[in-house]
């Protein structure tokens, strides 16, 4: 041992001088050649998964499931698939089956080698038969890395091909082939089955929403006439029958039965939807709109099926054109006489329910999770939706009337909510000059550490303010329920006193115009409501009122809600607070059996009152259940305890 210990500080020492001598050669530390990595194929995808899918949480989650029903949707749209089945297993794996062509399964030449195309396909980056137009003329798939991400980011993926008579397998790991592409029997089917299961080690969760996905192949339904869409959760099961919970999409109409969807339960000022399609320039377009009573714009935009939620030339084309559009129109029907300047977009849209889809030739995205398209085709849209909207308008000068009379009766509000706003506007971000009469303001002038209470009530206001610590902590009481704004105009939400005290406390200002979140005056605005029926409504309220009209405070996480306790317990002059109905069991075992022994059994073995209650508090659980209330003197013996029933 001893002989070892000077060559190891030997090469201690040499380590330490060669790193002196890099320090000092080149002035810039240890940052060499040797520091520069190379990142080959999966290896990059799994280092850096949200370069490719957005994250690695829920939403990179769903994203996987979203590349691979593209690649069916691509079959459908290409005219070879009818039939697209996605399955939720039990651990949270998936399954997408498909009718289509099959992914090809005979060898190509990369590197001198011969590789199957299949494995190609989900193994190299920027592989894929969409780079031209001879086989998709039309595909949301543009860089050949979407099944290929998946792959990389699946602890296991089993893929499975009915092609020519033949079933192919193959089984990979992390992107890792574990088998070879071979052939396994024969089949009448034709269509490609991809099952694979996330990495616990990419992702931060690995479990499925329903609903989630259930939105996006119903948006998919919709998308494309007459394709089936079935969404299988094996993790659900009906009590009865014993099924899989199961949804299955499916819509003759296209996007007029989607906006029909969008609009249900809502009141229309038109009972059908307003639909036009055509093919221009290679680019085909399909536009669905339907206007209801309300106050608020529901608008959809697609690009190959793909939902561009940050919009993109197509949307911004559509809001131009139907401005210009309804102001033409408006004009030729003499509807702004009293009128004193063009209705604005947002006069046009209020109550607006719309869906565009257009599908293009290779188009061109902002990143690979596609959220906007930057084709240059406003213009295209533009001019196709002013002919048709235009000539609607003539044919249908009832229904037009109806839209252009809400659009100025929206333009009028915009007035006077500017005129009301105003009275909203404080002299400054911390000083306390046109505050709230009945805010009980904090002393603390840094908005990062102040805190704002909205509490239900006027005697809850008081208690709070006893409460409070008034160095951080401000409290705004609310009298009753708020106006509903999801309900309402913008003039008629501003002269509500409350919501009006709510914004002048916040110092924010209200509208796209005098939002402004850098003079929020409390990096803290806690919602704090009863633990009713009642207190969860106004609760809802003011959540619809930050969402709708200050979701900036929601992004930055300034919102907050309080959870106040369900019980409240008083023994003498102690009181205790219960948080829940657990919490409220396990206190209340715990009051019943202090100081209570139970013996049993021939050596006379002894229950004491700790471990009682932890035995009797699951039991207790799970009567409660049952029923709201019960005896708990009947807890006096293990023996009651097994014995006990809820109160009818």
């Amino acid at each position: 041992m001893s002989s070892k210990e000077p060559v190891a500080a030997t090469a201690k020492a040499t380590a330490e001088q060669n790193k002196s001598k890099k320090t000092t050669a080149n002035g810039n530390g240890n940052y060499t050649a040797d520091d520069i990595k190379v990142l080959e194929g999966m290896e990059a995808v799994r280092l850096r998964p949200a370069m490719y899918i957005g994250s690695n949480g829920e939403m990179g989650l769903h994203h996987l499931v979203y590349e691979v029903v593209d690649n069916s949707v691509d079959e459908a749209l290409a005219g070879h698939a009818t039939k697209i089945e996605v399955t939720i297993h039990i651990d949270n794996s998936i399954t997408v089956v498909d009718d289509g062509r099959g992914i090809p399964v005979d060898d190509m030449l990369i590197d001198g080698e011969k590789i199957p195309a299949a494995q190609v396909v989900l193994t190299k980056l920027h592989a894929g038969g969409k780079f031209d137009s001879s086989n998709y003329k039309v595909s949301g798939g543009l860089h050949g890395v979407g099944v290929s991400c998946v792959n990389a980011l699946s602890h296991q993926l089993d893929l499975e091909i009915w092609r020519d008579n033949h079933v192919w397998e193959q089984t990979y790991s992390k992107g890792i082939p574990q088998t070879k592409l071979k052939k396994t029997g024969t089949t009448k089917k034709r269509g490609t089955q991809v099952h694979f299961l996330p990495d616990k080690e990419i992702f931060t969760t690995t479990e499925y929403n329903f609903d989630t996905l259930a939105q996006r192949l119903r948006e998919l339904a919709f998308l494309n006439k007459g394709l089936q869409i079935t969404l299988t959760d094996e993790r659900q099961t009906d009590a009865k029958s014993g099924e899989a919970k199961s949804l299955e999409f499916k819509y003759s109409g296209g996007i007029a039965e989607f906006i029909k969807h969008l609009n249900r339960g809502k009141s229309v000022l038109h009972d059908k939807p307003i639909y036009m399609e055509a093919e221009r320039d290679g680019v085909a377009m399909e536009i669905a709109l339907q206007y209801n009573d309300g106050y608020s714009e529901t608008v959809f935009s697609f690009a190959n099926n793909i939902n561009t939620v940050d919009g993109g030339s197509h949307l911004s084309g559509f809001r131009t054109s139907l401005t210009r559009t309804i102001n033409y129109a408006g004009q030729q029907l003499g509807l702004f006489k009293d009128v004193k300047e063009n209705l604005t977009g947002d006069d046009v849209r209020e109550g607006l329910v719309a869906v565009i889809s257009v599908k293009l030739s290779q188009p061109q995205f902002e990143g690979q999770t596609k959220g906007k398209l930057n084709s240059d085709i406003a213009g295209i849209v533009q001019a196709f939706l002013n002919e048709r909207l235009g000539a609607f308008f003539e044919q249908n000068p009832t229904v037009a009337r109806k839209i252009i009379n809400k659009a100025i009766e929206a333009a009028r509000a915009r007035e006077a909510a500017r005129k009301a706003r105003d009275l909203t506007r404080r002299k400054g971000a911390l000083d306390g000059g046109g505050l709230p009469g009945k805010l009980a303001d904090c002393s603390e002038r840094d908005p990062n550490r102040c805190e704002l209470f909205l509490v239900e009530g006027e005697s809850a206001g008081g208690t709070a303010k006893q409460g409070r610590d008034r160095r951080f902590q401000a409290i705004l009481p609310l009298k009753g329920k708020i106006l509903n704004v999801e309900k309402a105009r913008y003039d008629k939400m501003l002269s509500h006193e409350e919501i009006r005290a709510m914004i002048t406390a916040l110092g924010t200002g209200i509208g796209k115009d005098d939002f402004d979140v850098a003079r929020l005056r409390y990096g803290k605005v806690i919602l704090m409501t009863d633990a009713d029926v009642d207190g969860s409504h106004i609760r809802t309220l003011l959540l619809t009122f930050f969402f709708r009209h200050m979701g900036e405070l929601i992004k930055h996480g300034n919102v907050y809600i309080a959870q106040p306790p369900l019980y409240g317990i008083k023994k003498g002059k102690t009181q205790q607070y219960i948080k829940d109905d657990r919490e409220f069991v396990r206190v209340m075992v715990k009051r019943a059996s202090e100081g209570m022994v139970v013996r049993y059994g021939e050596g006379a073995a002894k229950l004491d009152g700790t471990t009682l209650a932890r035995i009797s508090a699951p039991v207790m659980r799970r009567s409660r259940r049952c029923c709201r209330t019960w005896d708990l003197r009947s807890v006096p013996t293990l023996k009651a305890i097994r014995k006990i029933r809820p109160r009818k």
